[in-house]
C-alpha cells in the first residue's frame, strides 16, 4: 500500500476527548479517495459512492502525523474501487482501516460514465507516453 498524503492533528482536529475526531479522519480520507480516483479515472466528475465498514483501531492525539494509504482492488465498467489504512506516521501504529471505498466517474449531467481503465497508471506514465510522440 502506498501512503500518499500526511496530516497534521491540529487543536481543531480534536474530540472533547482531546484525541483525533474520527469524522475529520474519514473527511481526508474520502478527499484522499476522491483525488486518487479523479486522477486514475482521468475524470473530475467522480463521487463515492460506498464505503464498508470502518474500523477505528486506534486514536491520535495533536500533534501527531497521521499517513493515509490507498491501493486499488479493482476497476469496474463506471467505478474504482479501493481500499485504504491510516496510521501514525511516527509509530506506525494502525489508525483505522477501511476494506472498500468505492468511487464512481460521471459525465456531465450526473450519470456514471466508462472510464476504460482496468489497472493502475502512474501520472509519469502518461506524460512518458505523451513526450515520445
Amino acid at each position: 500500500m502506498r501512503f500518499h498524503t500526511r496530516k497534521w492533528v491540529k487543536p481543531e482536529d480534536l474530540n472533547p476527548n482531546r484525541s483525533l475526531f474520527g469524522g475529520r479522519l474519514l473527511e481526508w480520507i474520502d478527499e484522499e479517495a476522491a483525488l486518487y480516483a479523479i486522477i486514475q479515472l482521468e475524470n473530475e466528475h467522480t463521487v463515492t459512492k460506498y464505503m464498508s465498514e470502518i474500523n477505528f483501531m486506534s486514536s491520535a492525539k495533536q500533534g501527531d502525523i497521521i499517513e493515509i494509504g490507498i491501493e486499488v482492488i479493482s476497476f469496474g465498467t463506471t467505478s474504482v474501487t479501493l481500499k485504504c489504512k491510516a496510521r501514525n506516521k511516527m509509530t506506525r501504529e494502525i489508525i483505522l482501516t477501511i476494506d472498500k471505498i468505492v468511487l464512481v466517474a460521471l459525465d456531465e449531467e450526473g450519470r456514471p460514465k466508462p472510464h476504460g481503465k482496468t489497472e493502475v497508471e502512474f501520472v509519469r506514465e502518461r506524460l512518458k507516453d505523451d513526450s515520445e510522440e
